[in-house]
């Protein structure tokens, strides 16, 4: 394990540790390249922070997860804990896709929104990562309207305030 990720471990999962100190010291694609191997590791808390420093990261630096395209979308059709699933949903629409991999992308993140079994978290990153997608596939607006229309049938505060939210930026 690199010791860029050595410093992502200790406390629980309620804390995001040395999180924003490891984003620091991220400045080139190898250290990135160091920290993304993070989120295959054994440990759930590793990975959850691991995901969270990538998140924040490439909010600016898109660039650094084009490398690990492949990874990222096998990683959203096989992760099960939620700290990572809630990560990939928004990660995801920072990539540049096939329209067979958004096709997939939009089918895993479409089934975590309407899942009640997952946890609210994960289904507000969902349709915020659906709405990103957009970006890539307007076309597909009408698919998420259907999606929203479903969801607004839960009366779930969260999921309620994101969707008012979004349909604030539709045109």
């Amino acid at each position: 394990m690199s010791r860029l990720v050595d410093r992502l471990s200790g406390g629980d999962l309620r804390s995001i540790g040395k999180v924003n100190a490891v984003i620091r010291h991220v400045q080139s694609q190898s250290q990135f390249d160091k920290l993304f191997n993070g989120l295959f590791h054994q440990d759930r808390l590793i990975v959850m922070r691991a995901a969270d420093a990538v998140e924040k990261i490439t909010l600016k630096e898109h660039r650094y997860l084009m490398p690990h395209k492949k990874s990222l979308l096998e990683l959203l059709d096989t992760a099960r804990d939620k700290e990572l699933k809630w990560h990939l949903a928004l990660l995801v629409s920072r990539l540049k896709l096939t329209k067979r991999e958004l096709g997939k992308a939009w089918a895993i993140l479409t089934g975590w929104a309407l899942d009640a079994g997952e946890s609210r978290i994960v289904r507000v990153n969902s349709v915020q990562g659906l709405f990103d997608l957009l970006k890539q596939s307007p076309r597909l607006k009408s698919d998420l309207e259907l999606t929203l229309v479903q969801l607004e049938k839960e009366e779930i505060p969260s999921l309620k305030a994101r969707i008012r939210k979004l349909r604030g930026h539709f045109g």
